[in-house]
């Protein structure tokens, strides 16, 4: 397995991201090692290209910030010894680095890194409230009854576990990986089947479909004049089976049906996330709307 999948797959950028400056960000040998190259490169790349990276897409750490980062984190222990601070990048830099360094392993981890990024910032707005509040019952109680300490441990476990999903959301125009990373999570909640029907699906639609857990089948009901084609579909299914394309014009909306329980209206073509602004609504009364969506495709 390449060394940068790893990393990913094992869940380790989430706990690579930083608060520095009240903004979220990493730094650039933790980047480094995640796109596989050396720090040196990725800096150079970045000074080759500055013009694209504003302060508030990357900005160079001071000597105290660098000091408490040596202090938390063992694996930068050799900027002791460095002769300059390193470069912190924020989710917009990350964005930047992909369009930089112009390779398929930059896009790939790029977009995950975004996810972990936006996965994150929803943990942190929608427990923001209530994880004040436990940390002051916490210090409260725990100056009078420390044996109760490990319970509140255990409430800070399951909410960094468990952090509420979103059932809905609208997306404006720039929120490419907002929507992204949104579109993904609906997609791999699947466990049997997702049926999409949109009249406007190209290869960029395939590819997010692509990120669906093994064995789901994607059936897609499009316009006849799609741009995908039967060798298209073939591909698809030759690395991720199974694929059914369907063609009707009968629907003009756009639906997202999950394991036939669960079905989301989209405001807008897939192949438009995050272009335009549009919104993923989950529908009530799903059991109802399902068959008859189908039933007049």
């Amino acid at each position: 397995m390449d060394k940068e999948l790893a990393i990913i797959q094992s869940g380790l950028i989430e706990t690579r991201i930083f608060t520095i400056q009240n903004k979220q960000v990493m730094i650039d040998r933790d980047l480094a090692e995640l796109y596989n190259i050396e720090t040196k490169a990725l800096n150079q790349a970045v000074k080759r290209n500055i013009e694209r990276f504003p302060e508030q897409f990357c900005f160079q750490l001071s000597d105290s910030e660098t000091k408490e980062l040596v202090a938390n984190c063992d694996r930068f222990k050799t900027l002791k010894h460095s002769s300059s601070n390193p470069y912190a990048f924020t989710e917009q830099g990350v964005a930047m680095l992909s369009a930089v360094l112009r390779s398929e392993t930059a896009v790939k981890v790029s977009i995950e890194i975004m996810n972990a990024f936006v996965q994150m910032r929803h943990y942190l707005q929608e427990n923001a409230n209530i994880i004040g509040q436990i940390s002051v019952l916490k210090n409260e109680v725990h100056s009078k009854f420390e044996k109760y300490d490990g319970n509140f441990n255990k409430i800070f476990h399951s909410l960094e576990q468990h952090p509420k999903t979103q059932t809905q959301g609208i997306f404006f125009q720039g929120q490419i990986f907002d929507a992204y990373a949104f579109f993904q999570n609906i997609i791999q909640k699947a466990k049997k089947e997702v049926i999409l029907i949109d009249g406007y699906v190209d290869l960029s639609v395939l590819e997010q479909l692509s990120k669906k857990k093994s064995g789901v089948q994607v059936t897609i009901y499009t316009d006849g004049k799609t741009k995908i084609s039967a060798l298209d579909v073939q591909k698809f299914n030759s690395q991720y089976p199974q694929l059914i394309l369907n063609h009707t014009s009968k629907l003009h909306d756009r639906f997202l049906i999950i394991d036939n329980k669960t079905v989301y209206h989209i405001g807008a073509s897939l192949k438009d996330l995050g272009k335009k602004c549009f919104a993923f609504e989950l529908m009530e009364d799903s059991a109802v709307l399902i068959p008859l969506i189908l039933k007049n495709l």
